[in-house]
């Protein structure tokens, strides 16, 4: 048996031929059916260069530009990781933080000096080596004055960079962050080239990812191609690429079932498992981070009233949606961005009931005995979410709340209403740690706080916590930060959604996905295969 093991593993790395593998297994005593079996075992998982790979995504608009710290959709965000972008540092299938651009880093005692190293030769698909400069110059486009980026607060932190050499980048914190390697994972903060006036140079789509953007068209598709002389040789098998932004469930699911498409995301949860018995095509699920808020802008009347928020959480049946919308892939949420498999997880905190007299009790706190709110809802913000704004709206007449459901368009919803409209469906995929979640949403005056939510004491532990490298002090921190927004915070998030995507027979992938993203951890590009 130990002679098979190590057999196997040479077959895995490609030491041994399966005609080998075959005859040594037969002298060493073991079945050909057994020998046959693992071969091709091995093989279905051994990824296999070549092919041209066509998705249909389920986002995208025209009003998307590939300004990194604008981004924001699952289109354009799979463009970033694992497509034409390269990072510092990445996340791995498990979760682990793993290195990229950057080969090392290390931190001082206190945290506040982290020093990053890159690889010799990393090369942008226009030719140029990767310096430190062009690191530092990424950086500060998030951090200029003025700037509309989502990675802003992220970065806001760093107070100096300094190159030293070609390949050192020093970055020295305002306060001590256990997470910065991690932080520096955000599909907002690729590695750019830097203009000659020290500004990032993101117009001409030049990045020094695994592929080369060599055509977009905003909300419609886009060509890749491999990028030859990538650092790694272990990532992007396929020769080209093709995406296409299909907003349509429909269209999207039948291009998948016809062959016209290697894979899908946002797959219909009500058609799921009979789309799965297709033969030809392949469901794969992943639960992580992803959930489905409803937020409400704290500084627009009457959502400014904590008790009229306080009533619609209550006023929203979770597990209805949880059965009806998700078709059981996922699980109720509590009104705070933390899914359950996270390191700083709230476990103490009661979970959140469908509950019409509580519901009604905060209404009369708030001095109303009822009261008449619109809730702006569309599918771009994720499948099924009319249907679930008119089950809220069925939920809520028995807690006094006449809620009226507005369809929005899927194209232009997030222009038109995101962070605009004063109760909307929208969703995240969230993040791999607290901090960055926490502060790229519900930080005060950040760009990308949906409901406009602001609460002092929550801050106070945002900076506390980062700072913090005791591990149990942390966690108080992030339980407290859970509860707070459970109680105090400007967004209902009623449900976690396993991610769901689909992919034809030809499809090879690993044996283990990624969960902090969709489709692989966005990474399906580098990861997966045509067999």
């Amino acid at each position: 048996m130990e002679r098979f093991k190590k057999l196997t593993e040479q077959l895995k790395s490609k030491h041994i031929s399966r005609r080998s593998f075959i005859q040594q297994g037969l002298a060493a005593g073991v079945s050909v059916s057994a020998l046959t079996l693992a071969a091709d075992k091995v093989n279905a998982a051994t990824p296999k260069k070549g092919g041209h790979m066509r998705v249909a995504r389920g986002h995208g608009a025209s009003t998307d530009v590939l300004d990194p710290g604008i981004i924001e959709n699952g289109y354009t965000i799979g463009l970033a990781l694992g497509g034409y972008q390269g990072y510092l540092t990445q996340i791995g299938p498990d979760g682990s933080l793993q290195p990229s651009v950057a080969e090392s880093w290390e931190a001082s005692p206190d945290a506040k000096t982290w020093t990053f190293t890159l690889r010799d030769g990393v090369e942008f698909h226009n030719g140029r080596t990767v310096t430190a400069d062009d690191v530092i110059a990424s950086i500060n486009h998030h951090r200029k004055e003025g700037t509309s980026s989502a990675a802003a607060p992220l970065v806001a932190p760093v107070t100096k960079m300094n190159a030293d050499g070609k390949n050192t980048v020093v970055f020295e914190l305002e306060a001590g962050n256990a997470d910065f390697p991690f932080i520096l994972t955000d599909y907002h903060l690729p590695v750019m080239p830097a203009n000659d006036d020290g500004t990032m140079n993101w117009q001409d789509h030049v990045g020094c990812g695994a592929y080369k953007l060599d055509g977009y068209q905003a909300g419609i598709t886009s060509r890749l191609s491999r990028h030859a002389n990538h650092w790694s040789d272990e990532v992007a098998h396929f020769d080209t690429i093709e995406v296409l932004a299909i907003i349509d469930q429909n269209a999207r699911t039948t291009a998948l079932v016809s062959g016209d498409v290697h894979a899908i995301d946002r797959v219909d949860l009500k058609t799921a498992a009979l789309m799965g018995r297709k033969p030809g095509v392949n469901l794969k699920t992943a639960t992580g981070t992803l959930h489905y808020s409803f937020p409400m802008l704290s500084d627009t009347a009457p959502f400014d009233d904590n008790n009229i928020r306080l009533a619609v959480k209550y006023a929203i049946n979770r597990q209805e949606l949880v059965d009806k919308i998700l078709f059981g892939y996922g699980e109720l949420g509590n009104d705070h961005p933390i899914g359950s498999g996270q390191r700083f997880f709230n476990t103490d905190l009661e979970q959140r009931e469908y509950d019409p007299d509580k519901a009604k009790f905060y209404l009369k706190e708030s001095g109303l005995d009822t009261i008449a709110l619109t809730l702006h809802a569309s599918d771009a913000a994720f499948a099924g979410a009319l249907d679930a704004a008119v089950l809220i709206q069925n939920s809520a007449k028995g807690a006094g709340i006449d809620l009226k459901v507005s369809r929005e368009p899927n194209d232009g919803f997030w222009a038109d209403h995101w962070i605009k409209s004063p109760f909307i469906t929208s969703y995240w995929s969230g993040r791999p740690v607290e901090d960055q979640m926490f502060s790229t949403t519900y930080q005060t005056g950040v760009s990308w706080n949906e409901s406009k939510w602001s609460h002092e004491r929550f801050d106070k532990l945002l900076v506390e916590a980062r700072a913090e490298l005791d591990d149990a002090k942390r966690r108080d921190m992030y339980f407290e930060m859970q509860k707070i927004l459970n109680e105090e915070g400007g967004s209902a998030i009623p449900m976690f959604a396993s991610y769901v995507f689909g992919v034809t027979d030809d499809v090879g992938m690993p044996d283990e996905i990624a969960t902090n993203w969709d489709m692989d951890g966005e990474r399906w590009m580098e990861r997966w295969w045509l067999k």
